[in-house]
Formats: C-alpha cells, structure tokens, sequence
C-alpha cells in the first residue's frame, strides 16, 4: 500500500512540475492605480490559489475556536 500511495505522489508531483515548465510565458496583472505585476503564469498561478487556501483557512478559524470551546464545556459537563 505504501508502494502505491507513494507511486501516485510522485505521479502527481511529476504532473504538477510538467504543468510549471509548460507555463512560463510571462503575464502581466494589472492592479488599480496602474500598477503592474510581471512574472511567469505558473507563478502567478500558484500565488492566487495559495490566497484562495489561506482565506479559506482563514474562514474557518472562527469556527474552529467555537467548536473548540464546546467540546471543552461538554467535557466539563461530563467529569461533573
């Protein structure tokens, strides 16, 4: 099993790297103000999709905390 889910990691890893090399071509991003980013799709690519991840993960820390908070309230409830 491990074999196998090694296989598919490298797998992925070897598609995601193939996917960086095909998309160098570099793009520009145009902000407010006229300001301009430069720099390679993959890049560009990678940044926005690590900001996705992070305010997902964002999102749910206030969740998190909450759930946290009643878990430890209902264990309180139960020693007692």
């Amino acid at each position: 099993m491990r074999i196998v889910l090694w296989s598919l990691r490298i797998l992925v890893f070897l598609l995601l790297f193939l996917f960086a090399i095909k998309n160098t071509d570099p793009v520009s991003i145009r902000f407010f103000l006229d300001s301009n980013w430069h720099a390679p799709l993959i890049i560009v690519v990678l940044a926005f999709f690590a900001g996705g991840a992070l305010l997902g993960v964002l999102s749910l820390i206030g969740t998190v905390f909450t759930l946290r908070r009643e878990v430890a309230r209902l264990k309180r409830t139960v020693q007692q």
